[in-house]
This record gives structure tokens, C-alpha cells and sequence, in this order.
């Protein structure tokens, strides 16, 4: 009786053994990490095909789509909303016409603070200019734009490297510093 108890345990503890053997290093190194970003998020909630409406004073003043919105809610700060598959925002007049639009390849929009952050690819469209940069900020506080650095291309085709640019929300005022870049001349202009 007793041989067969030892028997059996033995044969226990060598299944057992491996059974854990076969959970090698390896197999840990497959496994995907957990990123410090992951531990500090308490939920995430996608939305796909999402429309957004910006007002003011009770008037439509942009309409927004992005293909996929996150609203993060993180253990500790503020909730925000990320757009990792990119954002276009079209600016309205009052006829609801299109008066100029941002895009970009990402976007995060803080609530709390009333900030829009687009990131990658930013271009910014409308009647008197072209804006190329890899990031933008939308203060909807200051009803004003913040970029680093970006190009300006105007109608004409003259083209400017802007340092420090800054706009009003609708582009119609903007300025920067440390700006070069190139211009056309009419021939009328020298005669």
C-alpha cells in the first residue's frame, strides 16, 4: 500500500514538474508588457464615427469627425478625449458654409483645460492661407492657435517658415517670429 502512494505522488510531482517546465522563458518574453501609460488609466471608452459640434453663444461655429474617439478617464487628473486615427474639423460661417478646416493625424482635446492638441500631419486650410505643422494648439479660452513652427503658403504662392505662430480661430489675424522663406514679386512692382 504504501509504495503505491509514494508511487502515485511521484508520478504526480512529475506531471506537475512538467507542466511547469513546459512555461518556459520564452513564453515570457512573448507576453505583451504593461506600459506605465496602461496602470495609470482607470477606463477607456471608444466611440467609432464620432461627429463633433463646437458652439458659441448658442452658434455653430465648427463641426468636427474623427474615426475613432477614446474618452479616457485616468486614476488621478482630468478626463480627456484622444483621436488616435486622425480628426477634421471644418470651420462654419454664419450661413453654415465652410469658412476653413484643420486636419491632422492625431488629436487630443482636454475639457477641463478647453484645449484642442492636434499632432502629426497638421494642415490648415482656408481663404487666405495654407498652414503646414506637426503640432497645433487650439486654446478655446484665448479663441486663439499656438504652433512652434509651421509653414505659411499664401493664394500667391509665397511661402514663409514661421517660429512662435499664433492665429485667431477663425486665421483671418496670425503673426509669428524668426519667420523666412520665399515671394513672388509682380513685374509691375519694380517698372
Amino acid at each position: 500500500m504504501k509504495s503505491r502512494g509514494i508511487l502515485s505522488g511521484i508520478v504526480v510531482l512529475s506531471l506537475f514538474q512538467l507542466c511547469l517546465s513546459s512555461c518556459g522563458e520564452d513564453d515570457l518574453k512573448k507576453a505583451a508588457p504593461i506600459s506605465a501609460k496602461d496602470k495609470m488609466i482607470l477606463n477607456r471608452d471608444r466611440t467609432l464615427g464620432v461627429e463633433i459640434i463646437y458652439s458659441d453663444s448658442a452658434k455653430v461655429q465648427a463641426k468636427g469627425t474623427a474615426p475613432i474617439m477614446d474618452k479616457i478617464t485616468p486614476k488621478s487628473g482630468a478626463i480627456y478625449q484622444e483621436m488616435p486615427a486622425g480628426v477634421k474639423i471644418n470651420f462654419l460661417n454664419e450661413q453654415m458654409g465652410n469658412k476653413g478646416s484643420v486636419t491632422s493625424d492625431y488629436a487630443i482635446q482636454k475639457e477641463s483645460e478647453k484645449l484642442v492638441i492636434f499632432r502629426r500631419n497638421v494642415i490648415v486650410v482656408n481663404e487666405q492661407l495654407t498652414f503646414n505643422t506637426e503640432e497645433l494648439t487650439w486654446d478655446q479660452n484665448k479663441k486663439m492657435f499656438f504652433s512652434p513652427t509651421g509653414v505659411v503658403t499664401k493664394p500667391d504662392g509665397t511661402m514663409v517658415n514661421a517660429i512662435n505662430f499664433s492665429a485667431t480661430e477663425d486665421f483671418s489675424v496670425f503673426k509669428f517670429e524668426k519667420g523666412f522663406g520665399e515671394t513672388y514679386v509682380d513685374k509691375k512692382f519694380g517698372e
